[in-house]
């Protein structure tokens, strides 16, 4: 999953001595996948133009635009590390990422979203292609494979329905030419809010009515084969939504974003941070971790800066918050505010994505002494994806896994063995709920009892017996593992739910027009994957769209001929 999981809690064989010295290790500036600088009074400036709240691919790209136009900002992190779920972190000798699992185009030299991450990181991010088989889906004991180039695609799937090949290919281009013309769509995120208002009303009329049904009516109308569309939408769990409740254009965008294959960064997740946070400083930018917002400030319905937890305030000409829409209207916004623009009601319309489990795994032996590619698996029991996350839900987790999704990281980046030979790592994603572990909530972290890590033991042994019907050569390999839950990423993510993208991507949300790049308050902007899609890709064009609408119609020009390299 592309943005799916967060930073862990600790298994249950360490002591609590161990723990808190690994704590304190990761706080330190020693942890190697550690980006930004812990904030310091003494370092802060009095004159930024902007300020960027969160440190997410969206807020760093935004902040990196901004910066190229001539601009000082500064952009602050409440983590110890900078890089929202594009961070990764170190334990017990291993490394895992804890959001960025493939990223689509990246690889290809001319595709929009590489251009982006070569401007913003001034050429120095690197990215490696992963085999041609970049998906591989599971529906009960047959296998499905996504291969990388539309003809090879077409022709993979063909050979496993071959009497629904007409129905396969009229699927490709419909989705294509939805992804294509998704510029249309949103629009209106970069135009000022009332004329974004006036576009929304006729947006209907210009697009194709695909865009307004979810994921099962549309793949219904091509094919009434229900094993081809558990097939075609094997890949939900990268927006977190199953067919019946997803909006299509979402799925067409992602389908679309890993049809010519996937990519990983070189160096790991955490050099996608690491390589653009230069672009930043050397303005006289900083991005400065363990610093949390309190507070927007607001004279006169404008925004002029933040105040930290610490009771620092920094002042700025403009502000942006990148942590996303409800934790924006809920947690940085005065009640005052928000009861002056209705902006609670509006948030209470809209839902939040769901939690995962990620299981975090540690092997003895590389990549090819394990026999392991880079190919993600997705395992299903069933090809329908509604019935059996219902039926896990009404069980609280109880029931079969309706989804499990397995990455290998390790292997996927071409400079795993030069810092860490020897080794390997998997991760095993699959559906939570923060419902299931209310009892918990409000608990310290590492001090929730028994009864807890039990739990997560439970969940532990599951998920690697879904690993090892597999990849049955890791279960003597294994070395270490730990288990994220909902909580792990309300804790490192400061989502009340445990949401691990954003707003969930129904056909209510992108129906909604409230959340827009412009706030009511002025100087103020939202950025990030809330006001484009879930994901690396879209979160990185929230924040490209974001620098367009605080630039204007006029100069914005100059945002597209800088990413057009021209």
């Amino acid at each position: 999953m592309t943005a799916e999981s967060q930073t862990t809690e600790n298994t249950q064989q360490q002591s609590a001595a161990e723990l808190d010295e690994e704590q304190n290790e990761h706080r330190s500036k020693k942890v190697s996948v550690r980006t930004g600088r812990r904030l310091q009074k003494k370092n802060v400036k009095s004159d930024y133009d902007v300020i960027v709240i969160g440190s997410g691919i969206g807020g760093l790209v935004n902040a990196a635009l901004l910066s190229l136009s001539g601009q000082k900002v500064c952009v602050l992190e409440q983590h110890y590390t900078a890089g929202g779920f594009t961070h990764a972190y170190q334990r017990k000798g291993y490394e895992w990422d804890v959001g960025v699992h493939y990223i689509g185009e990246v690889h290809r030299e001319h595709a929009p979203l590489r251009r982006i991450f070569d401007v913003v990181s001034e050429n120095r991010l690197k990215w490696q292609a992963m085999d041609a088989v970049y998906d591989r889906i599971f529906i009960g004991d047959e296998s499905y494979d996504l291969t990388a180039g539309t003809e090879n695609f077409i022709e993979s799937l063909v050979a496993k329905f071959p009497e629904e090949k007409q129905a396969i290919i009229d699927y490709v281009h419909l989705v294509r030419d939805v992804s294509y013309r998704s510029n249309k769509y949103f629009a209106s995120q970069a135009m000022p809010k009332w004329l974004a208002k006036v576009y929304n009303k006729v947006r209907p009329k210009l697009l194709r009515r695909e865009y307004f049904q979810t994921t099962y009516e549309v793949l219904r109308s091509l094919t009434d084969n229900e094993q081809l569309i558990g097939v075609l939408t094997g890949q939900w769990g990268d927006y977190g939504l199953p067919p019946k409740q997803s909006s299509f254009m979402m799925h067409a965008l992602l389908v679309k974003h890993y049809l010519n294959g996937a990519a990983y960064p070189v160096g790991g997740a955490s050099s996608i941070a690491r390589e653009i946070i230069p672009t930043i400083t050397q303005n006289g930018g900083d991005v400065f971790t363990d610093a949390k917002v309190e507070q927007l400030l607001i004279e006169n319905n404008r925004a002029t800066g933040v105040r930290l937890a610490n009771g620092m305030d920094i002042k700025a000409q403009q502000v942006v918050s990148n942590i996303g829409y409800q934790n924006t209207v809920r947690k940085l916004l005065p009640e005052s505010v928000q009861s002056q623009f209705k902006l609670t009601t509006q948030a209470d319309k809209l839902k939040s994505s769901g939690g995962s489990l990620c299981l975090y795994a540690g092997f003895k032996g590389s990549a090819k002494e394990l026999g392991l590619d880079t190919t993600n698996l997705w395992i299903y029991p069933t090809a329908d994806h509604d019935f059996t996350v219902s039926e896990y839900e009404k069980s609280c987790g109880e029931d079969n896994f309706p989804i499990v999704y397995i990455s290998f990281p390790s292997s996927k980046d071409p400079k795993w063995d030069e810092r860490f030979p020897g080794k390997s790592t998997v991760e095993i994603v699959t559906l939570s709920n923060m419902e299931w572990f209310k009892q918990w909530q409000g608990s310290e972290w590492n001090k929730r009892g028994e009864d807890y890590e039990a739990l997560k033991e439970k969940l532990s042994q599951r998920l690697l017996a879904v690993l090892f019907k597999h990849r049955p050569q890791l279960k003597d390999a294994l070395d270490y593992y730990e288990l994220s839950t909902p909580l792990s990423t309300e804790f490192y993510q400061l989502n009340d739910n445990g949401e691990i993208y954003g707003l969930e991507h129904s056909l209510e949300r992108f129906k909604n027009s409230s959340v827009h790049t412009e706030t009511p308050i002025r100087n103020f902007y939202l950025t990030g994957a809330d006001v484009i899609t879930a994901g690396v890709g879209g979160a990185t064009m929230g924040g490209v769209i974001t620098t367009m609408r605080m630039m204007g119609m006029k100069k914005a020009n100059s945002i597209q001929t800088l990413l057009r390299g021209k």
